[in-house]
C-alpha cells in the first residue's frame, strides 16, 4: 500500500493567484509559510520557516479566491506532486507543490487569537518539558 498525504497549518504569504484556464477550470496558487521552533545545540530556541506552494482546483480554488487573503491562517490537506522541466539554460529543474484536497480557513482575526493561543500552548509545553525527562528535545509548532 502507498500513501501520499500532507497536512500543513500556516499563513498565506501573499494574495491568492486565481485564474481560469482556457479549458474553463479554476485554479488558485497559494504560498503558505510554516514555522518550526526547536532548541539548538546550545539550548537556545531557534526557528526556521518553510514556504510551500499549494495548488487548489475547481470549486475549492474559487472559495480560496473569494475568502482568503495574505496573512490568513489555513489548514491544508493534500498530496505532494513534483514537476520537472529543462530551463532555457538546459538545466533540469524540479519543483514540489501540494495539491490541495481540502482547505479549512482559520478565523479572520487569526493573528491576534492565534498569538494568544500559541503563548498559552508554549507555556503548557514548557511546563510539560520541566515535568517530563523524556528524550524529546525538539519542539515542532507550525502556525
Amino acid at each position: 500500500m502507498n500513501l501520499n498525504k500532507v497536512f500543513l497549518i500556516g499563513r498565506l504569504t501573499q494574495e491568492v493567484d486565481f485564474k481560469f484556464l482556457p479549458s474553463g477550470s479554476a485554479i488558485a496558487n497559494l504560498t503558505l509559510a510554516t514555522n518550526r521552533s526547536y532548541k539548538d545545540k546550545n539550548g537556545n530556541i531557534a526557528e526556521e520557516t518553510e514556504f510551500h506552494r499549494v495548488v487548489a482546483w475547481g470549486k475549492l480554488a474559487e472559495l480560496c479566491h473569494k475568502y482568503l487573503n495574505k496573512g490568513r491562517l489555513i489548514f491544508v490537506e493534500g498530496r505532494i506532486r513534483s514537476r520537472s522541466w529543462v530551463d532555457n539554460s538546459g538545466v533540469k529543474r524540479v519543483a514540489y507543490e501540494i495539491i490541495a484536497e481540502n482547505i479549512n480557513f482559520g478565523p479572520r482575526n487569526a493573528v491576534i487569537e492565534t498569538e494568544k493561543e500559541l503563548e498559552s500552548l508554549e507555556t503548557e509545553l514548557d511546563s510539560f518539558k520541566l515535568d517530563n525527562d523524556s528524550d524529546i528535545d525538539t519542539l515542532d509548532i507550525s502556525y
